[in-house]
């Protein structure tokens, strides 16, 4: 894409433009960043024992906030990770970047398989459990930029919207795999072991994943070589003086789809800790939530090349905004399996058809010079920024405003992704090579 693009003016594709990316190469992509996800949903998916086992401060709710914190703490090394990791895929490649990502999640995976609980080791347990999550934030700042660039440029004409969307329906893959991970430990566990070591199977589950995953990336092409020159300091400094609008927009438009996934996460939490459900139909919700958020990621990627970006971010968005409350007091006044499933598939397919498109636009709005560094910086600040908050506001809100608190949280920030989704300009037929 020319630097046009910063006035507004959209430059079509070239009409014999082929496709350098396979599908297994789109696989080897999202395998990474599902396993990636996987590893930081599934925290959120046990929020409520690890709370036990490594921050046990006197009750089960002043726990829980402990936990979720240190959740949040994991977003604080993404905007690191999206600066340092991003500028490297830009000036040395899309895939050594991205097979370091996946290094890096192997090690805070790892940390939190293996540490004993804060009854055997004291505090060095929640130090640790906090060193981990801070590498895996690292990581999953440093993903997003790389492999949605490489989906991006690799894709053939007409079918960018489509195959970025993988990194959305990754996403789902993760929640997914994650829960139904969950529904299979906490359905043939008691309590008991669940709280005592049964939450730590789904992360030893995805240490045996990451070497396929490593030797699937390491089999990648390279969609781009640098030749600029410029060192990563000044790919960094170049992004953020040249493209700052579209980094405060970009931001922004990814306020509203950070909070919706995190309340989707949390949604485990809120029906065991919130309305009493059991386990194993806390977990099922998940699992049906990420079902809805793979297919729907899919559905609107492909839309979006035959509609365009906008209008797929803007009116699913618009639905769920009008819809979230009357779903929230549904599900608060009939608490069981049919409602928790209903309104978590409602919510998760509107959010991931907007969220789909709108990042298959974030990076068709930098050039190749800098799409990686662009999209990550602009990811991995808006999710920190709001994604990152997100559990530990609604944890707190909840206590103060009542079980409707997710649902308002919702509603305000999607009015203002809304206003930037109506700022941005169209970009289903920007030309991304340039």
């Amino acid at each position: 894409m020319s630097a046009n693009i910063a006035s507004g003016a959209v430059l079509p594709d070239s009409a014999d433009e082929k496709p350098t990316i396979t599908k297994t190469a789109v696989a080897a992509a999202i395998a990474g960043n599902a396993l990636e996800f996987y590893d930081f949903v599934i925290y959120a998916f046990f929020a409520v024992y690890i709370g036990k086992a490594f921050f046990p401060v006197g009750n089960e709710a002043a726990s829980l906030l402990a936990s979720v914190a240190v959740y949040g703490v994991g977003f604080l090394t993404r905007p690191l990770g999206g600066v340092v990791i991003g500028a490297f895929a830009d000036k040395a490649g899309r895939k050594p970047a991205m097979i370091l990502t996946v290094a890096l999640i192997t090690v805070g995976t790892l940390g939190l398989a293996a540490t004993p609980s804060y009854a055997s080791i004291g505090m060095a347990a929640p130090i640790i459990i906090l060193i981990c999550r801070l590498l895996q934030g690292l990581a999953i700042g440093g993903e997003v930029g790389p492999s949605t660039s490489l989906l991006v440029e690799g894709a053939p004409s007409g079918k960018r919207g489509l195959y970025a969307s993988w990194q959305i329906a990754s996403q789902g893959i993760a929640v997914l795999v994650g829960g139904l991970c969950g529904v299979l430990v906490s359905a043939n566990l008691t309590e008991a072991q669940l709280a005592d070591w049964g939450w730590r199977v789904p992360f030893l589950v995805s240490l045996i994943l990451i070497p396929i995953a490593v030797y699937m990336r390491r089999k990648l092409p390279e969609t781009h070589e640098d030749e600029s020159g410029k060192s990563g300091a000044e790919i960094v400094a170049t992004v953020v003086s040249g493209y700052r609008r579209y980094l405060i927009l970009g931001i922004l438009l990814l306020l509203a789809g950070a909070v919706s996934a995190q309340v989707g996460n949390y949604m485990t939490t809120y029906a065991i800790h919130t309305l009493k459900l059991p386990a194993t139909l806390a977990q099922t919700g998940t699992l049906v939530g990420g079902l809805i958020t793979f297919i729907a990621a899919l559905a609107a990627g492909y839309l979006s090349d035959h509609y365009g970006r906008k209008a797929l971010m803007i009116w699913p968005r618009v639905v769920l905004t009008v819809l979230v409350i009357p779903l929230f007091m549904l599900l608060h006044a009939s608490p069981n399996a049919a409602t928790l499933l209903f309104v978590t598939g409602t919510t998760a397919l509107l959010a991931a058809m907007s969220g789909a498109a709108s990042l298959v636009a974030i990076p068709e709005l930098m050039p190749t010079a800098f799409r990686s560094t662009g999209t990550s910086l602009i990811y991995a600040i808006g999710v920190t920024l709001f994604g990152g908050t997100t559990q530990f506001i609604i944890t707190w809100l909840l206590g103060v405003a009542g079980p409707l608190a997710p649902a308002w949280y919702m509603v305000v920030t999607s009015l203002i992704t809304l206003w930037a989704m109506w700022m941005i300009p169209e970009t289903r037929d920007v030309d991304v090579t340039k």
